[in-house]
């Protein structure tokens, strides 16, 4: 047997988008005639990927919205050719695209697992011996004689999904399928993902649950704008997702420091009351920036990792003494933690001029979620010099299976 299950050899694809619609027979002719204009916008939608999937290894593919996966997903399936390239299969292929497809909602759940398991390449003695085993997975045992269009479009994934599963694939393709249905059954699905990794599988699994990729596969492939940025080790690959580099810093916006606007004698009240800076200025905030593990400038961390806080400040006037502050909020106005540089018994730089002070966070604790963050100088007596409040914003992605706001460190003992 091959040691390769799929090679994906400079594959690319390529789409052709009608600039407008040719409804008479006369349009369409003239057309043909017509070569000042296409007609029509070429978008790229994979360019010139490779890599390898060896036999048993079950590969992520990951990337933004748009970036091509579910395209690539489809190429191997062999539901759409790539324009150039090749890909070679040496295996038979499940594919976990698009659970349903083939369903008619006339016929009723009973019905509709023969005609969607024809066309997952189940024999009708197969599928006889399954459907037991089949209902009951789906949790749909009392509704096997109802017409499909009046079961939810939950019900008819799960009764697609329990379906599918009864193939013996020994490659599977798989595209968000671990997000369907209730927790319950999400969980059921999660366990047969889990028996097939044991199982030694090959497996290509497209999904942006980051946990999940991280989880099951041993290797992933970074796909951005149609391109492969790279392919190698999961947690190496995520990483260069999350944090990303320069090419990727380039796509986040910089977190910025808005001067207060002049505003109307009329609005002025409403405006101290959703005022987000104040201060006297003897102390200026001039920049601040959120550091990740890699030294780079970015607004999305993983739960677990370092973040640095860089805060760059001009001390305008001779004064006798600076406290520096940060405060972290939930995106619900919760405040998480504060602290600042005189309980941390910090001396501050009072010298005038520009000045640099940051503060490592050695573990972000916080499991999930959109945060924002206050930098603040002040006096000891709590004057402020320049406040601002809630100005920066970052994300926390989740890491490891654990539930709640914040990620504790413990073990179990017996």
């Amino acid at each position: 047997m091959p040691k390769d299950a799929i090679v994906v050899s400079n594959v690319s694809k390529m789409f052709r988008i009608p600039h407008e619609k040719k409804t008479t027979l006369f349009e369409n002719i003239a057309g043909m005639f017509d070569n000042t204009k296409k007609g029509y916008e070429e978008f790229i939608a994979l360019k010139d990927i490779n890599f390898i999937v060896k036999k048993g290894e079950a590969i992520g593919i990951i990337g933004e919205n748009g970036s091509g996966k579910s395209t690539l997903l489809k190429i191997i399936s062999n539901i759409l050719r790539p324009t150039s390239g090749s890909v070679r299969v040496n295996g038979k292929i499940t594919s976990f695209l698009e659970l349903g497809v083939g369903f008619q909602p006339d016929l009723t759940a009973k019905e509709n697992i023969y005609v969607y398991g024809a066309v997952m390449g189940l024999s009708d003695r197969e599928i006889d011996d399954r459907l037991d085993e089949i209902l009951e997975f789906s949790g749909l045992e009392r509704f096997k004689d109802t017409r499909l269009k009046n079961l939810s479009s939950g019900m008819q994934v799960r009764l697609a999904f329990a379906t599918a599963i009864q193939t013996d694939p020994e490659i599977l393709m798989m595209d968000e399928v671990l997000a369907v249905g209730d927790m319950d059954f999400q969980q059921k699905c999660l366990d047969v993902f889990q028996r097939y990794v044991k199982e030694k599988r090959t497996i290509i699994f497209v999904s942006h649950d980051m946990n999940s990729v991280r989880r099951f596969c041993n290797k992933a492939v970074l796909l951005r704008h149609g391109e492969q940025v790279a392919f190698g080790k999961t947690n190496e690959i995520i990483d260069k997702y999350v944090y990303g580099g320069a090419e990727r810093q380039a796509e986040i916006p910089e977190p910025k420091v808005e001067e207060p606007k002049e505003e109307t004698e009329e609005k002025k009240e409403k405006v101290e009351e959703k005022k987000t800076r104040w201060g006297d200025k003897k102390v200026e905030i001039m920049e601040v920036k959120l550091i990740d593990k890699f030294k780079s400038e970015n607004t999305t961390f993983y739960s677990g990792d370092p973040v640095t806080i860089q805060i760059k400040y001009n001390v305008n006037e001779s004064i006798d003494d600076i406290v520096i502050g940060i405060a972290l909020y939930s995106d619900a106005d919760m405040l998480c933690y504060g602290t600042n540089t005189d309980i941390k018994e910090f001396n501050v730089d009072k010298t005038i001029g520009n000045k640099e002070i940051k503060l490592q966070i050695h573990n972000l604790t916080m499991m999930e979620g959109k945060f924002h963050l206050t930098v603040a100088a002040h006096s000891m007596k709590h004057i402020p010099y320049d406040w601002l409040d809630k100005q920066f914003t970052f994300n926390v992605i989740k890491k490891g299976n654990n539930a709640g706001l914040f990620e504790i460190p413990c073990t179990w003992e017996q």
